[in-house]
């Protein structure tokens, strides 16, 4: 008798939103476990400290034309770069138009996952009346983000003033008026706070270990990934130099802004998006400081040894990838430079096991997301075999990266965004699906609630 079909996906993220889609697009019965009370994910903003949340000014950093489900377009009327309010108001649009709210159950807490002897999995979890559950289900889909655990620094010494992660940080209240801030980090959360902090802060620091290319949100006109995509039918070199050259003649070397020169191409790194954190500095309200040596009391000690006071240290120094609900014996992704998984998806040796959305493009996460879960209902209905051999199709995926990345655990599941299209594409297209070109800039026929 063959066994019927049962699909858990953990998480009504963006990613976890387009794995129930497409599980009832392919007909599947599918349940999605979400721990809060809306979709969204980390786009819904939430005051209080403990969750993960986007700040209280967010604004996404790839633009909408690359944001955007392919099959759902955002609303002509919204911007380039959307708020972290019309985001979430999209997600929940999106949820409603292909019924998956139907399968989402709020306000369910997943404690620990098991594999069985037989290979399904043992969902054991606290559900919306605090009451403990446990379901079987024959496949699994993990679409609970990366962006989530924070990662701390460690120092010798300590720090007596507020020390927060960003994962805490909700936005600039009266509280930091006159205050010291240092940030630590040199990413697109590091940037944003730096920059925040600046517009009530007395002064602003802004602590970097290692050089970081530092990109525009707008290009001749265009929002910058726009611009990018124009010119992906380059040769990936001339990419690479022409890319890196025109950021050199436009912005100077960064030696003249007080910043460390990187030594390698603009695409070896995940590069941070801000059009202000430059201008903020040469303006005298952020200022560049090296790495951290050692904390005393309120005074920091930098590793070119001079000592500042500070009220406020937020260490914007990103988050570990990892599955509290999995064994570490099972799953364990914390530590590694690159993550084992085909397609960024598949497992080689679980093969009803997916992860949705496990990946950091130059560029935006969602779109790739809804063509991993399609890939993996495709799998499910039979209509896509994986490789025969998975190890080895793992191997040559994890030496091949689309650039030749900085080997670290920030870019253990970076890609390109178009050329992981293309390769998921053709996946698709080996089961008999054409997801066709990108639909560039088509204006949304659904109206969503004002915001």
């Amino acid at each position: 008798m063959k066994q019927e079909v049962r699909v858990c996906v953990i998480g009504a993220g963006p990613s976890g939103i387009a794995a129930g889609k497409n599980c009832i697009a392919a007909g599947l019965d599918v349940v999605v476990f979400e721990k809060n009370d809306k979709v969204g994910g980390n786009w819904v903003f939430n005051a209080s400290t403990g969750h993960s949340s986007v700040y209280e000014n967010t604004h996404i950093i790839s633009s909408r034309t690359w944001s955007e489900y392919e099959d759902f377009p955002m609303p002509a009327d919204y911007p380039d770069y959307p708020s972290h309010q019309q985001l979430q108001a999209y997600f929940e649009a999106y949820a409603r138009h292909f019924k998956v709210m139907d399968r989402i159950r709020f306000g369910h807490v997943i404690d620990h996952i098991t594999r069985e002897a037989d290979g399904q999995w043992r969902v054991d979890l606290h559900d919306n009346t605090g009451a403990a559950r446990s379901e079987v289900f024959t496949h699994l889909m993990v679409a609970n983000g990366h962006h989530w655990n924070p990662k701390y620094p460690e120092y010798p010494g300590q720090f007596s003033g507020h020390f927060m992660h960003s994962h805490d940080f909700k936005g600039v209240s009266d509280d930091w008026r006159g205050k010291a801030v240092l940030v630590i980090g040199a990413g697109n959360s590091a940037c944003d706070v730096a920059v925040e902090s600046a517009r009530l802060a007395s002064t602003v620091s802004l602590s970097m270990r290692k050089p970081q290319w530092f990109l525009p949100k707008f290009m001749f006109g265009k929002p910058t990934d726009v611009f990018a995509a124009s010119n992906n039918w380059l040769p990936k070199r001339v990419r690479i130099f022409a890319t890196t050259l025109l950021l050199r003649l436009l912005q100077g070397s960064y030696a003249n802004y007080g910043l460390p020169v990187p030594t390698r191409h603009v695409f070896s790194m995940h590069p941070t998006l801000n059009s202000d954190l430059l201008d903020f500095i040469r303006h005298g309200r952020i200022h560049p400081r090296p790495a951290i040596a050692r904390l005393d009391g309120d005074y920091v000690e930098f590793v070119d040894g001079k000592r500042e006071r500070f009220d406020i240290i937020c260490a914007c120094t990103g988050f570990w990838t990892t599955f509290p609900f999995f064994d570490t014996s099972l799953i364990d992704y914390q530590h590694v430079d690159k993550v084992p998984l085909y397609r960024k998806m598949m497992h080689a040796d679980y093969p009803n096991l997916y992860f949705i959305g496990l990946f950091q493009p130059l560029g935006c996460i969602w779109p790739m997301a809804d063509y991993q879960a399609r890939l993996a209902c495709a799998e499910i209905t039979g209509q896509y075999q994986r490789p025969k051999d998975m190890h080895a199709a793992i191997q040559h995926e994890l030496a091949h990266p689309h650039f030749d990345f900085e080997l670290a655990q920030r870019h253990a599941v970076e890609v390109d965004y178009h050329l992981f299209r293309d390769e998921l594409k053709a996946e698709l297209k080996s089961a008999g699906i054409d997801i066709g070109k990108p639909p560039m800039g088509m204006a949304s026929q659904y109206k969503l609630a004002p915001v």
